[in-house]
């Protein structure tokens, strides 16, 4: 099925494709977990004892980590490096306090980029549910050093989605509630399978002013749908050694977006036997091939057509469940998507998650 998708506004879109968002089940968090301050005033969380939403695999060699510890020396010195970053992770729950307050350390002491804020590299940001169901952005914790500590507000009872940083690891991370007060994990939608991204820097969150505008991030909160994030900056190139990776999950939609770091050659040598490598691994999941965005909306590229050629030829061996979705309007027509002419700024990662919406809405409906 070739799934492209022509100048339709993204609020337009995600009216007509959002999926039901319904209130989950909360879990309580044992009063026993926490540890309160010296002064007794508030009582921490160690959220790398809570559910971890985002995460492909629970063996990793650190809680916040993205990639299995068995990873390492498989998969190139740059995605395991870059694997480390928490890009995608968020923790979702309830608390009976009004406000609350969120510790959480960094793995690198750079906070920031020359062409993305520190808000979106080491900051976290909080959404919080509203009455009719949908995700609203309350405030981003900006951080100031490697330790951070902010001050956040909610109604009580509110789900709470908190995102962690786009371009920068996390050691710890911490909520702390008043004392007396309970804290309730809201577990990853019952039958929902999460939708893998796979991709590169733009796929990880650059160049976005805060971990919730990753197009990525957007995405799943309209579709009301878990997403792992496995953008890695630079090095999403497709080898085989990350094909059987992925092929160890089990996600509702694979969706492979690597052509901005892939040279031609590797265009053409990877992308089908990586496809292959998923379809053998899971003969009835979908498989999104997405093409790559250009700033002038020049679609399709040199690789675009590549790609598509790909597509059809996969088609023609019989590959089920095969679809596509064109760069087209990805960053919009009028050049101002981009920090760079690359790397979407927040309206280029809002146009971005309204195309991945609209292709992937009636894939999740139907599953093929």
């Amino acid at each position: 099925m070739n799934l492209t998708w022509r100048r339709l506004g993204f609020v337009g879109v995600l009216l007509a494709v959002m999926l039901p968002c319904g209130r989950s089940q909360a879990a309580p968090v044992d009063p026993a977990l926490g540890r309160a301050d010296p002064d007794g005033t508030n009582v921490w969380f160690d959220c790398a004892r809570l559910p971890i939403e985002g995460k492909g695999w629970t063996n990793t060699a650190a809680p916040f980590d993205r990639l299995p510890a068995g990873a390492q020396g498989v998969v190139p010195a740059s995605v395991w490096g870059l694997s480390r970053n928490s890009a995608g992770l968020c923790l979702r729950f309830t608390t009976d306090a009004s406000s609350f307050r969120v510790r959480w350390t960094l793995l690198n002491s750079r906070l920031d980029m020359p062409h993305m804020p520190a808000t979106g590299v080491s900051g976290v940001d909080l959404y919080v549910k509203d009455a009719s169901g949908a995700w609203q952005f309350r405030k981003n914790g900006q951080p100031k050093q490697v330790t951070n500590d902010v001050s956040f507000s909610a109604s009580a009872g509110q789900e709470c989605l908190l995102y962690l940083p786009l371009y920068n690891g996390v050691t710890s991370v911490e909520i702390g509630l008043p004392k007396g007060h309970a804290l309730s994990m809201v577990p990853t939608r019952p039958g929902l399978k999460p939708v893998v991204f796979y991709g590169t820097s733009i796929t990880q969150g650059g160049c976005a002013s805060r971990p919730g505008l990753a197009a990525t991030a957007i995405a799943g909160r309209n579709l009301d749908v878990p997403v792992i994030n496995l953008g890695f900056s630079g090095s999403g190139k497709m080898e085989p050694e990350l094909a059987d990776l992925l092929a160890g999950l089990d996600p509702s939609v694979y969706v492979l977006d690597c052509l901005w770091n892939m040279k031609p050659d590797m265009v053409t040598e990877r992308i089908a036997p990586f496809v292959r490598k998923l379809r053998a691994a899971h003969p009835d999941t979908p498989i999104l091939l997405a093409e790559d965005s250009n700033y002038k909306n020049a679609i399709p590229t040199d690789k675009g057509r590549l790609l598509r050629d790909i597509f059809a030829t996969l088609q023609r061996e019989g590959v089920k469940n095969l679809h596509f979705v064109s760069g087209e309007d990805m960053l919009g027509t009028d050049l101002e998507g981009t920090v760079d002419g690359c790397h979407p700024n927040d309206i280029g990662m809002l146009r971005q998650a309204g195309v991945f919406v609209k292709a992937l809405a009636p894939i999740l409906r139907t599953g093929r």
